[in-house]
């Protein structure tokens, strides 16, 4: 298999890490992007002492100027990005009656605009060398919708809109776009929740629990192969069964 620079966003979370270690075990050079330099480099720091080499580049991906001085860096350091995984993404949660433009717009600049500021520096490249793998990290609501994520739910379906409109227009190069949709996966943020919260949430899961982050990071490995170059526009839904579509 041919070794190529992969970039993570968000790659730092619980999810994020995942994808990174499962892209590093397929042979990739493997980037992610950070805001808060000292929590990153401690990361960075744990992830070498677990055998993992991961390259680190300052950037915000809701900042398109960010965006696009970030894939500089990476280019500049690994060479060109063929391997994108969209997955930063942050949550401002309420009730849209209640909810602040700063909520809203927030989420949308994180989740989804960050889509475009990352995507667009990297695409010309990927249709130049006629090869690319893009994944975009969506959710569970943005399929199903939940109460008090009006932002959020409205960025991650808008994920996968961009996701089939970029596969269309890309087909023929050797460029992939997929989206994935975890459902409640046990990352650190859901664990901090209490535990007979996350106990009724598993209770309305068919399989009986929460996914892991490595099932997810299974899913993007699977995406990003050579061996899926017949597979785009797609949406994986991983959920445990928690929502089921046609």
């Amino acid at each position: 298999m041919t070794a190529r620079v992969a970039l993570v966003t968000g790659g730092t979370g619980g999810i994020g890490t995942a994808i990174c270690k499962k892209l590093a075990d397929m042979g990739h050079k493997v980037v992610t992007n950070y805001r808060n330099e000292e929590k990153a480099r401690a990361w960075q720091q744990k992830m070498k002492d677990a055998g993992y080499d991961f390259t680190l580049v300052a950037g915000d991906v809701s900042s398109p100027e960010q965006g696009a001085a970030m894939i500089q860096a990476v280019e500049a350091q690994l060479g060109p990005v063929d391997i994108l995984v969209n997955n930063a993404g942050i949550t401002r949660d309420g009730t849209f009656h209640k909810m602040t433009s700063e909520q809203w717009y927030d989420v949308i600049n994180t989740n989804l605009n960050s889509v475009y500021n990352v995507t667009r520096p990297v695409i010309e490249g990927m249709r130049e060398r006629k090869w690319g793998r893009i994944v975009q990290i969506s959710s569970i609501n943005g399929l199903k919708g939940q109460y008090g994520q009006a932002n959020y739910a409205a960025a991650k379906a808008g994920m996968h809109g961009f996701t089939i409109s970029l596969a269309r227009e890309n087909a023929k190069l050797g460029i992939t776009v997929n989206t994935v949709s975890p459902g409640y996966v046990a990352t650190d943020m859901v664990m901090a929740v209490p535990e007979e919260v996350r106990a009724k949430i598993a209770a309305d899961i068919p399989t009986g629990r929460l996914g892991k982050p490595e099932e997810i990071a299974y899913a993007v490995g699977f995406l990003v192969a050579d061996e899926a170059a017949w597979i785009t526009g797609s949406n994986l839904d991983i959920n445990g069964g928690h929502h089921m579509g046609w």
